[in-house]
């Protein structure tokens, strides 16, 4: 009979790392780990505080009670109130079944013969800071960067940006922007004009998240094409996503399937937002590379043109070592890079 137990792991960022939610100094994420006859299987339910549905007191003894029903052979809960729990088991059950682990959607990215193009990540800090991260992903050959803004003063960022801008057309470098719904609604309009001087791919969540006219009406006026992405969490039920999609009408939609719960539920958004005719990619929400290698591998599938959000592996000192690696912009499956045993 299949058994089921977990591990505790706090990733600790390699430097503190800020967003207009605050300054992430550690991650905690819980290693499900199902065994049966032999086998073993391995995946990551990862939550990210104030942000996650399932950030609650009671999430660790949620997911202790579930392995005890799947220890006793009981019917289990329904998850869909706990989507990092779902994508865990999700995950360990593909693992569980794969002749290799740790390859779960055999592919010729998971084969190391393809890659993933991905963007590289500004965190938000001083002005000195986000300058030094942008020289450092130019000189790691990226093409595509993204920026969080809206922790420093808004002209200090413009000038980071129009600094980034006056260097490189956009034909050479894609620059996307991160609000994390840091505008307020009333200046929101008149920051996108602004931004819109400098050739911005797109912008996540300009405003805060149930806002769903404010939201539309920007998506309609906005110089800038707009992402949903906060948007999506907590949103379960097809019916209310579809509506969701209708009313707001987004350019795009970026995807993490820790925090919309798992492989199925976010097919489910993509097939929604193929329908609207919205693209769309898909990112990590800071997962280790346990988490991050399933959404990677997953992500491939899916034949995505775009630039992924998969580069997170490496902000962590005590992330799993994996044969995840980033060359010239782009996340690839390193086969000679042996997977740390954590089992």
């Amino acid at each position: 009979m299949m058994q089921a137990k977990f591990v505790k792991h706090t990733l600790t960022f390699k430097h503190p790392s800020g967003t207009s939610r605050g300054i992430l100094t550690t991650k905690d994420s819980w290693f499900l780990i199902l065994t049966d006859h032999g086998k073993r299987g391995i995946g990551e339910c990862s939550i990210l505080r104030g942000l996650s549905h399932d950030d609650r007191p009671d999430f660790e003894d949620t997911l202790k009670e579930f392995c005890v029903q799947i220890n006793r052979g009981q019917p289990l809960m329904d998850l869909t109130q706990w989507p990092a729990i779902k994508i865990g088991y999700e995950t360990a059950l593909l693992s569980l079944k794969a002749s290799n682990p740790y390859e779960l959607f055999p592919s010729l990215f998971s084969q190391g013969k393809k890659a993933i193009p991905i963007n590289g990540l500004v965190w938000m800090g001083s002005f000195d800071f986000m300058k030094e991260q942008i020289d450092s992903l130019l000189a790691r050959d990226f093409d595509c960067i993204k920026i969080k803004i809206g922790a420093i003063d808004f002209d200090e960022e413009l000038r980071l940006i129009s600094q980034l801008r006056s260097r490189y057309d956009e034909n050479t470098i894609t620059i996307r922007v991160d609000a994390n719904g840091a505008f307020a609604p009333e200046d929101a309009l008149s920051k996108l004009k602004q931004l819109s001087a400098f050739q911005i791919h797109s912008i996540e969540q300009p405003i805060a998240i149930n806002q769903w006219e404010l939201m539309s009406s920007l998506c309609q006026k906005s110089p800038i094409p707009i992402a949903l992405d906060e948007e999506l969490i907590g949103v379960f039920d097809a019916e209310t996503q579809s509506k969701l999609l209708s009313q707001i009408q987004p350019q795009y939609i970026i995807f993490k399937p820790s925090l919309l719960g798992g492989f199925s539920n976010t097919q489910r958004w993509i097939d929604l937002a193929q329908q609207h005719n919205i693209d769309w990619w898909i990112t990590s929400a800071l997962e280790s590379n346990i988490g991050l290698n399933a959404i990677a591998q997953w992500t491939y599938t899916q034949n995505s043109i775009l630039p992924q959000g998969l580069g997170t592996g490496s902000l962590f000192i005590n992330n799993i070592d994996s044969p995840l690696v980033i060359n010239k912009g782009c996340l690839w499956n390193d086969n000679s890079i042996p997977w740390k045993e954590i089992f």
